[in-house]
């Protein structure tokens, strides 16, 4: 009797902090996992090759092999490259790049690029891609024309015809990290920071873009020192700026349907956040779960790659 994983694929999601290996079943059950706090941004070349082998070791039987996320970036294994958007799963299928790791031979996925019609300008995504595509294939995102990825580094990503017609980055998750971490800011908070009335009018305050963030941001300063803002609250005001700027750019840039609420992937408790600043500004919204969605991404992309021959 043969091994089970020998119709199976390993579809891999390796970024700039974490390395995630599936064993994926042809109807994307995910089987067996590998994981490892083993990001691009802290293994070397040799690292590398010895996570490759582990992956090969553990499911000797599984042949076809894909990758994504930060693996094919400049700073990864092999530059995988872009494809320019407007771009789905055949696109993508067909820039694969081949390679071999080790004794490991895989295809990595190439990431997305896109040039704004509003503003002209360029946005990238590496990763995200897999996982996206993964969720409209399975029809989790129904007919939504904007999608919310919420994270670190947030996408908002318009769906025209089941392809990723363009995106925006937002890096608000960075921001407020680093502006919580060290500087000026730094001194006024306390605690992560929550839904409520102190983010809510965070919220409103940058929705209504009456200052630049810059200003806002140096306000929230003002606002504690002066007595006007509690430094328990100052954590969620900060938030509740950085996201609400970054919904009103969103809005400004992307169509969208009024009666159709906006699908968001991610954690829960980011989901939460975001939710909870959408609904402040009159827009619905709601969670979609995403576990298994750069699973069935890979699966996608593996029936492309053996229809094609």
């Amino acid at each position: 009797m043969s091994d089970p994983s020998s119709d199976s694929i390993v579809g891999i999601n390796w970024g700039s902090s974490n390395f995630r290996a599936h064993l994926i079943a042809p109807d994307g059950t995910v089987t067996d996992s590998l994981e490892a706090a083993a990001g691009v941004a802290s293994v070397q070349r040799d690292g590398m090759v010895d996570i490759a082998g582990h992956v090969r070791a553990r499911w000797p039987d599984a042949t076809r092999v894909y990758a994504a996320g930060m693996i094919g970036s400049n700073v990864g294994w092999t530059d995988a490259g872009y494809v320019d958007c407007p771009a789905g799963f055949d696109r993508l299928s067909e820039r694969l790049v081949p390679t071999r790791m080790g004794e490991l031979d895989l295809h990595i996925v190439p990431g997305l690029a896109c040039v704004r019609e509003r503003d002209g300008a360029p946005d990238i995504m590496r990763g995200e891609e897999t996982e996206l595509l993964g969720l409209q294939a399975s029809g989790r995102l129904g007919d939504a024309p904007l999608v919310a990825l919420p994270g670190t580094h947030t996408k908002w990503v318009r769906i025209v015809d089941g392809r990723v017609q363009e995106f925006m980055t937002a890096m608000s998750g960075e921001i407020y990290d680093r502006l919580t971490a060290a500087g000026l800011l730094a001194s006024i908070v306390e605690g992560p920071g929550s839904d409520g009335a102190a983010f809510r009018d965070g919220v409103r305050t940058s929705a209504s873009r009456t200052l630049g963030l810059g200003a806002l941001l140096f306000g929230a300063r003002a606002r504690v020192i002066r007595g006007m803002l509690p430094k328990a609250d100052a954590s969620a005001y900060l938030r509740g700026l950085l996201i609400g700027s970054e919904i009103a750019d969103a809005l400004a840039l992307f169509p969208r349907r009024e009666n159709v609420a906006i699908p968001l992937v991610g954690s829960p408790a980011v989901c939460a956040l975001y939710a909870a600043a959408l609904e402040e500004l009159g827009i619905a919204s709601h969670a979609v779960a995403s576990a298994d969605a750069i699973a069935r991404g890979f699966v996608e992309i593996d029936a492309r790659v053996r229809a094609s021959g």
